[in-house]
């Protein structure tokens, strides 16, 4: 009996026992969180691949980006008590700076083994100094083959050899959305690499340069990024970083850079000519607008609208009149005022081109023998009256008047000169809004031309009262039309 006791006795411990532990590695299951073990995430081979292409392409282009630093003198006048001998000797101790050296970074990049490096030309103009700092560290001195500012391209020349150059790609073949990368010394930061997209092409009147089609893009360009190379995947030389569109001045997202075959056709020019030889076709252009456009027969605003042709120029001796609309240049289509600027200034001089132009809603082609842009020639002007035409709900609110000789000199144009002055514009009126101004000469009405005031009034009357009126204006020798809505 005893030993029955016993073993019930013995077996009840043992369950609490079993019992007690069961419940403590429960508990302390719930109590202390399980300790996880991580693994690294699986890349993807192609985001690995990438990585490393991007990494490779650094590594072929950066010994052919270098830096360049430049020293000019600024010379400021002084005001003429302080040029005075006399106050010089009286106040001896208070010397007014007359000039100073002024330092500045930028960038380049190598485009041939024998030392021809392409830069800004904001980055080495009027500079006395130019000192280029190479890939390994050695710095030489820099001189300035030639430039050109209406492009803001210059060509620096370094005496050395053997060095690792950078090959060319095609920016005409870019597409938005392609990577790039832009490298160079911003802020002196030697070889800094930025990564970025193409978010542009084609871009134009930035207000940069006077010959613009730039690359726009997000890759962060800082100041002392000038003149460095704009790449392509391929590690290509696709464009030559210029400028920034910013408020603050530092980097927000929006950079231009020149591109690669407009580059190397300024630089090629230098290299053989010292200064770039451009095309000349002898008119004055502007773009077209939608009311413009209906106006002058044409279903979409592209092409470029003549508002002047020069006498004797290739466009005057092949035809070319005002009020014409240039569709196409040697095959190629005009879609503004920069595309044609940009074509014809890059035609060969002597080189026979077909233009086609629209003239009263008919399609021409003329043949032009391209001539060389002239270092300077100007425009002739026009005239002034004495009408207000409130009938007519596009000309209320203008006030013109007769051209006189006295006008016409006080305005700074040409005698000969015919047509009506604009007195006064109303705020708020149709005028004012398409852009007219007192002080401009309004030369032709809907194609017809005003010699005076008579002409005025005559073809005033012939108005609708709500009908959109096309005027052709010369401000100070500038000539372009506007269209004025009621």
């Amino acid at each position: 009996m005893k030993k029955k006791i016993l073993f019930g006795l013995l077996t009840l411990l043992i369950g609490f026992l079993i019992g007690g532990l069961t419940y403590y590695s429960i508990y302390e299951r719930v109590r202390i969180p399980q300790r996880s073990v991580h693994t690294p995430p699986v890349l993807s081979e192609k985001v690995v691949d990438t990585s490393r292409a991007f990494a490779e392409v650094v590594e072929a282009v950066s010994p052919s980006v270098v830096n360049i630093s430049t020293k000019k003198t600024v010379r400021r006048e002084r005001p003429s008590l302080f040029n005075d001998p006399f106050f010089d000797f009286i106040n001896p101790f208070q010397e007014i700076p007359r000039k100073w050296k002024e330092q500045s970074l930028g960038s380049g990049v190598i485009v041939s083994d024998d030392g021809y490096i392409i830069t800004n030309n904001h980055v080495v103009e009027q500079a006395d100094e130019i000192k280029v700092t190479l890939y390994d560290r050695r710095t030489l001195t820099g001189k300035v083959v030639g430039a050109d500012p209406k492009t803001d391209i210059a060509l620096v020349k370094i005496d050395v050899r053997g060095l690792p150059t950078i090959p060319w790609g095609d920016a005409e073949k870019l597409k938005v959305g392609e990577f790039v990368l832009a490298i160079g010394n911003p802020f002196g930061l030697s070889h800094t690499v930025t990564m970025g997209i193409v978010s542009a092409v084609g871009r134009a009147d930035v207000g940069i340069a006077d010959y613009e089609d730039f690359i726009q893009t997000d890759a962060a360009i800082n100041p002392g990024n000038s003149g460095g190379p704009l790449v392509n995947i391929h590690g290509e030389l696709i464009g030559i970083n210029t400028a920034i569109f910013s408020r603050s001045g530092g980097y927000q997202g929006i950079g231009f850079a020149v591109p690669s075959n407009m580059v190397r056709r300024v630089m090629e020019q230098l290299r053989k000519e010292g200064k770039v030889i451009r095309g000349w076709l002898g008119v004055t252009i502007q773009d077209m607008t939608p009311e413009l456009a209906q106006k002058f027969g044409l279903k979409t605003t592209a092409g470029a609208l003549v508002s002047e042709v020069f006498k004797d120029s290739p466009a005057h001796k092949a035809g070319i009149k005002r009020g014409d609309v240039i569709t196409a240049y040697d095959g190629r289509a005009v879609t503004g005022v920069s595309s044609l600027r940009n074509m014809v200034a890059q035609s060969k001089v002597g080189s026979e081109v077909v233009v086609t132009i629209v003239r009263e809603g008919r399609s021409n082609k003329l043949r032009i023998t391209i001539d060389e842009l002239p270092k300077e020639f100007s425009e002739v002007s026009s005239a002034l009256p004495d009408e207000r035409p409130d009938d007519v709900k596009a000309l209320a609110g203008i006030t013109v008047t007769e051209l006189t000789g006295a006008i016409a000199k006080q305005l700074g144009i040409s005698q000969s000169e015919r047509g009506v002055v604009v007195l006064n514009v109303e705020p708020g009126s149709a005028a004012q809004e398409a852009g007219i101004k007192k002080g401009d000469v309004i030369q032709e009405i809907d194609r017809e031309r005003i010699l005076g005031i008579d002409d005025w009034k005559k073809i005033v009357s012939e108005i609708e009262p709500d009908e959109m009126v096309v005027m052709f204006i010369n401000r100070g020798g500038r000539k372009f039309y506007v269209a004025l809505k009621p």
